[in-house]
């Protein structure tokens, strides 16, 4: 006898709405059990759904791109409930078709020691076919269905709402003409067996690596024990055993590609069953697989005076998606000292970020940082020790800074300026000295006139770009005590030989060490220039709290093909850093195109 099923799309985790990204039958197609229906993606993980039963697709209710959310209608399909009789009663037909009152137990949901019941999802009476839901439990970590491993008729339910339930706590009884455990054991092998682990569907990964293998030949393991964990470039997620025993040897190693049906270990399934002949009901716990979520230790954050919502002392294991842990662990963060503000406590990409936010302003990311050994260097040879000056002291910490707070990016080019040292040797012959750097400082504002974003500096929250209306430029120079950033103001408004006196005058007060603190403020975009001391390309630190500086090499002829021969062209290597949360890759090309069109066809008649 046929019958028409909807196939509602299950408990998939903490979304609220996930997009269809394929669809993957049509209708008419015959499909089996666990056969892929369609295929959802969030921003955390992609994932394919399988059908619950096997049957013909008659209708499908969703279409590519819609938002869907548990409990919406996939699509129909027509099964033939009598065509295909499940293991459980092939055997019962066997051994005993009589019913049975059978209890459903709590089975083993991992690392739990008590679990709220947060749904019921049958009512006694109720018909159920084996693998049916029938409650749904929720802790900290993960919310789960807990399916009967039976069909049968609900006869009465043990659990209400809001109830806190553990291993082996009774559930329901069920009548059910399906076999009994003991039933069951009667008719397997009693001897211990060699049993392969397998890898199972994890989703749609070809390939995923092996981080952690979490168990040694000769371990003694419970099923749903962890065995090894994988990690894609979406998620992480621990495999377990199916069975418990003994492991007899392991095929896999840390950094191997692993994927589906590919051997992880052998097992000596130690669980023997002894049948058992008068007992009228034997107690089954449902099976169900859970992932269990993986908890990354590292260097805990050494206690500062912070914000009240940062908690430093570890709170136990944390509740966070695998995204929000894989960014946890390449921070340097551990996550349980990380108050989540999400649902149940769950830790959000803003706590995480704003927890690294408030360490790194208090100074509490310090102990997550290795320090370097201290030394004796004299064991070697001979040495001597020189104070840093000053400059180096203020210089090394402000850079530090800037390297661990800015995501740096850097972007290479290289300028023809055959033009622009022709006008400049043209001046010379005139008694008039440029720089090649003057003409680098007039190109530069007219590039960030174009492009304002390079002029500017996030504000405190992180969440707002302040654009700078005027231009100042910082120009590093090097002095006897070190690094120094004097500011040239309103470089717009001064002609080239204006700036280049003024060039001159900041550089003697900066060798003389007579620049006020004022002298160094009010920068909106730095320039670094090595051209005078040599070199081919550099990368230099973005000078927080701007988001870019453009990095200056010494010039070079290079022969250039023109499309018809070589010719000399003299070249100008160009680095651009800036700030990645503000500035993309495709806005640095567009920038610095700018500059090279400005500095290699501007009219210097």
């Amino acid at each position: 006898m046929s019958e028409i099923k909807n196939i509602q799309l299950p408990d998939i985790g903490d979304f609220d709405e996930v997009e269809v990204i394929e669809i993957l039958v049509s209708v008419g197609d015959t499909i089996k059990a666990d056969d892929s229906i369609i295929t959802l993606e969030s921003d955390k993980a992609s994932m394919e759904i399988p059908a619950p039963w096997a049957g013909v697709v008659t209708e499908i209710n969703i279409a590519l791109g819609d938002k869907i959310k548990q409990g919406d209608v996939l699509l129909a399909l027509q099964t033939e409930e009598d065509s295909v009789a499940t293991s459980e009663e092939s055997i019962a037909e066997v051994i005993n078709t009589e019913p049975k009152i059978i209890p459903v137990m709590v089975p083993d949901i991992g690392d739990f020691d008590e679990v709220e019941v947060i749904e019921v999802l049958v009512n006694a009476g109720d018909e159920l076919s084996a693998e049916d839901s029938i409650i749904t439990l929720e802790s900290d970590k993960a919310s789960m269905e807990i399916p009967t491993p039976v069909a049968g008729k609900v006869i009465d339910i043990n659990v209400t709402l809001g109830d806190k339930i553990k291993l082996g706590d009774l559930i329901l009884n069920i009548e059910s003409a399906a076999s009994s455990e003991e039933v069951v054991a009667e008719m397997v092998d009693t001897e211990p067996k060699i049993i392969p682990v397998m890898v199972p569907d994890i989703g749609d990964f070809d390939e995923v690596e092996v981080i952690e293998v979490l168990v040694n030949a000769g371990d003694e393991l419970s099923a749903e024990d962890s065995i090894i964990t994988l990690e894609s470039d979406k998620a992480s997620m621990e495999i377990p055993t199916p069975v418990a025993g003994k492991v007899i040897d392991i095929n896999v190693t840390l950094g191997d590609k692993i994927k589906l049906g590919d051997l992880i270990l052998n097992i000596e399934n130690t669980a023997v069953k002894t049948p058992k002949k008068e007992t009228p009901t034997t107690a089954v716990s449902a099976p169900i697989f859970t992932p269990t979520p993986k908890t990354t230790t590292t260097l805990t954050p050494a206690p500062q005076t912070l914000d009240p919502s940062i908690s430093t002392t570890p709170r136990g294991t944390s509740h966070a998606s695998p995204s929000i842990r894989k960014l946890a662990r390449e921070l340097g963060v551990d996550l349980s000292n990380v108050t989540g503000t999400g649902q149940k406590g769950r830790v959000l990409d803003t706590d995480l970020k704003g927890y690294v936010k408030q360490m790194m302003t208090s100074g509490g990311m310090g102990s997550a940082l290795p320090k370097t050994p201290n030394i004796d260097f004299s064991k070697f040879g001979e040495t001597q020790t020189l104070a840093l000056s000053r400059i180096n002291k203020l210089s090394g910490k402000h850079l530090t800074a800037c390297w661990l707070n800015i995501p740096h990016v850097t972007q290479f080019d290289e300028v023809n300026i055959n033009k622009m040292e022709s006008y400049r040797q043209a001046q010379k012959a005139q008694g008039i000295k440029l720089t090649p750097l003057v003409f680098i400082m007039k190109a530069v504002i007219q590039a960030l006139q174009s492009y304002p974003r390079f002029n500017a500096s996030l504000d405190e929250s992180g969440e707002n770009l302040i654009i700078k209306k005027y231009f100042n430029l910082g120009i590093a120079m090097d002095t006897p005590n070190g690094l120094v950033v004097p500011v040239i103001k309103d470089v717009e408004q001064k002609s080239l030989i204006e700036l280049a006196t003024e060039l001159a005058q900041t550089s003697a007060k900066a060798r003389e060490g007579k620049l006020s603190p004022k002298d160094m403020q009010g920068a909106g975009f730095t320039i670094s220039s090595l051209g005078g001391i040599g070199g081919t390309q550099f990368t230099p630190i973005v000078n927080a709290p701007e988001v870019a500086i453009l990095g200056v090499s010494r010039s070079v002829n290079k022969p250039v093909w023109n499309g018809e021969a070589f010719i000399p062209e003299l070249t100008l290597p160009l680095a651009l850093s800036y700030d990645h949360r503000v500035i993309d890759g495709a806005q640095g090309g567009r920038f610095m195109a700018e500059l090279n069109h400005i500095l290699n066809e501007a009219n210097y008649d």
